[in-house]
């Protein structure tokens, strides 16, 4: 027995060595953008660039090393989208706050992260979702990635009358490559070929040379910066002060739902809850992206979690955390190979998140459409999430519609009491912050 099947457990979730690491590229490819976009983000508070940089590839590693061998599920872990621009912008350049006082925040933030998995409070949280809801928030999160894809790509584009519109494909070949792309990895997957994400990423990088949008490298390795100016940094002088701890709140609240948005809608389009929609080993999942939100704080980057772009590599087949690990490892490698990773346009990525979410939104074909009490709410989480840019919003907007629904409709024996506990902190959270 191979130390991969010893330790992953391959057979036992119908898989080998080849898809897994194939896999593992895949996720590693879709979210390899924030090795370069973090650092951009952060370096706007004064913050190295180099040196997030490096923090950001260490960070990211070694979170998903912790979910591949404490889970063993193919979830892949990085400074988060969303949660950078707060800490840069917000926290920051709107408040005031020193960088390394606001490192010390999301340090905080991950030691009660932390607590809160010891005493199994965010398990429970996860497994007390109702079956409906966690379609609903698997699909929201497919249309999410969708529209992150479509934005990507450049299709999709600012329209001041309307909100958004479609780009002119004439003055924008980037756009025309992504859509050549797209075709092909679904060409692909029509032949049942795997990998089909992967060929269609590097097919699409390779096209992008004649057009100048493939830049290619003056060299393939490079030395990684110093990580010393941000390398435990931290500051604790304003625990005292009631801004920090609002700072506190606000990570660890759109961090706690992001999270559970995420695992909650990869996994059950991987299969991986039971009969009950129940996900094995949340706690050790939920461990990872807590231990990795505290080192992370430590290396010198924002908030650590859970990437919903995992499901890219899930639906090439991952089912382990050998994939993580083949994550992991890319990543590590990354900050000695950034000249060669920084060639691949988002144009080669963005389809590939365009047919992610398309597979993920999927799972509402298993939704009771008779039943509203069950549909609405998931729907609304499902719109919710793209529309307000946020996975955190559209849990947010299920779950209160459906307690209220239920309890209107007579069908209160069907709430958990966490679903209570969190329609009642979601509307707080509106009214007072």
């Amino acid at each position: 027995m191979s130390w991969f099947e010893k330790q992953f457990k391959l057979k036992e979730h119908n898989t080998d060595v080849r898809t897994e690491i194939l896999a593992g590229i895949t996720t590693f490819m879709t979210m390899a953008y924030i090795i370069f976009v973090n650092p951009g983000i952060l370096s706007a508070t004064g913050m190295p660039f180099g040196a997030v940089l490096v923090a950001t590839c260490i960070g990211a590693a070694f979170a998903t090393v912790l979910m591949a061998f404490m889970a063993n599920y193919p979830f892949a872990l990085a400074p988060g989208m969303g949660l950078n621009a707060f800490f840069a912008f917000t926290v920051v350049l709107g408040m005031g706050i020193s960088w390394q006082v606001a490192l010390a925040a999301i340090f905080v933030e991950g030691i009660i992260f932390i607590l809160l998995t010891l005493t199994k409070v965010r398990e429970e949280v996860v497994n007390s979702i109702p079956v409906a809801l966690k379609l609903g928030i698997s699909a929201g999160i497919g249309l999410f990635i969708a529209f992150i894809g479509l934005q990507s790509a450049g299709i999709i584009v600012n329209n001041d009358a309307v909100l958004v519109g479609l780009t002119s494909f004439r003055a924008n070949p980037a756009a025309l490559l992504a859509l050549i792309g797209l075709l092909i990895m679904v060409a692909l997957e029509i032949k049942k070929v795997r990998g089909g994400i992967l060929i269609g990423i590097i097919a699409v990088t390779i096209l992008g040379i004649p057009f100048g949008i493939t830049q290619m490298p003056e060299g393939i390795v490079s030395a990684p910066p110093s990580l010393a100016p941000i390398f435990f940094k931290m500051d604790f002088s304003a625990l005292k002060s009631l801004n920090f701890w609002i700072i506190v709140f606000t990570f660890f609240f759109v961090d706690f739902f992001d999270t559970v948005g995420t695992l909650v809608g990869v996994s059950c389009r991987a299969n991986m809850c039971d009969k009950d929609g129940k996900l094995p080993k949340a706690t050790q999942a939920l461990m990872a992206d807590a231990i990795g939100t505290t080192v992370g704080a430590v290396l010198g980057t924002s908030t650590v979690t859970t990437y919903v772009e995992s499901a890219s590599g899930v639906e090439q087949g991952g089912r382990t955390g050998l994939t993580a690990l083949t994550v992991a490892v890319l990543f590590f490698l990354a900050m000695f190979l950034n000249p060669l990773i920084s060639i691949v346009p988002a144009c080669a990525t963005a389809p590939a998140l365009i047919m992610v979410g398309g597979y993920m939104m999927m799972s509402f074909k298993d939704m009771k459409f008779d039943d509203w009490t069950e549909f609405f709410p998931a729907l609304l989480a499902f719109f919710m999430m793209p529309f307000a840019y946020s996975i955190a919003a559209g849990i947010e907007f299920g779950v209160v519609s459906y307690v209220a629904l239920k309890l209107v409709s007579g069908k209160h024996k069907d709430l958990h009491w966490i679903m209570y506990v969190l329609a009642a902190l979601f509307i707080l959270n509106r009214a007072f912050l």
